[in-house]
C-alpha cells in the first residue's frame, strides 16, 4: 500500500510538472509575441539624416536629450517642434543662448537639423505616456482597452 501511495505521488508530480511546462511554453509564446506590431515608423529623408550627421558632429547630444537619455545641461529635443515650432527652434540653432554657443551653422545646416529634429519629433514622445503592465507582462497604454 506504501508504494502505490508513492506511485500515484509520482504519476501527480508528472502530471503537475508537465502542465507547468505547458503553460510556460504558452505563456512564454504570448509575452514575446504580445506589442510586437509596432507603428510604420516614417523614413529618414537625406536632409534629415544630414541633420543627424550634423547633430553628431557638433556633439549636441553632450548637452541635449532624446528620449531622456544624453546629457542634461540643454533640454530634451525628442517633441521640441511639435510643443513649440519649427521656428522656435531654428532661433535657437542659429542664433545660441547663453548656455548654448552660436555655432555658425550654415542655412543648409540648419534647415538639416530642423529636418532631423522634425524626424525625431515623429518616432515617439517624452516624458512617456502613462502605461499599465497587463497580467501577461505586456505593456499597454492606460486608456487603450487591452
Amino acid at each position: 500500500m506504501l508504494q502505490r501511495n508513492f506511485g500515484d505521488r509520482a504519476i501527480n508530480k508528472r502530471a503537475i510538472f508537465g502542465t507547468l511546462s505547458v503553460a510556460f511554453v504558452i505563456y512564454t509564446a504570448q509575452v514575446y509575441t504580445s506589442g510586437t506590431d509596432s507603428r510604420h515608423s516614417p523614413s529618414i529623408s537625406d536632409e534629415a539624416r544630414y541633420g543627424q550627421q550634423v547633430f553628431q558632429d557638433k556633439n549636441c547630444i553632450a548637452c541635449h536629450q532624446f528620449y531622456g537619455l544624453g546629457g542634461y545641461m540643454g533640454p530634451d529635443l525628442t517633441n521640441v517642434i511639435s510643443n513649440y515650432s519649427e521656428a522656435y527652434a531654428r532661433a535657437f540653432i542659429m542664433n545660441g543662448t547663453v548656455r548654448m554657443p552660436n555655432f555658425d551653422l550654415s542655412l543648409e545646416e540648419t534647415d538639416a537639423l530642423i529636418a532631423y529634429l522634425s524626424f525625431v519629433d515623429h518616432t515617439g514622445t517624452y516624458p512617456p505616456e502613462d502605461y499599465d503592465v497587463l497580467w501577461n507582462g505586456a505593456v499597454a497604454q492606460a486608456d487603450d482597452p487591452e
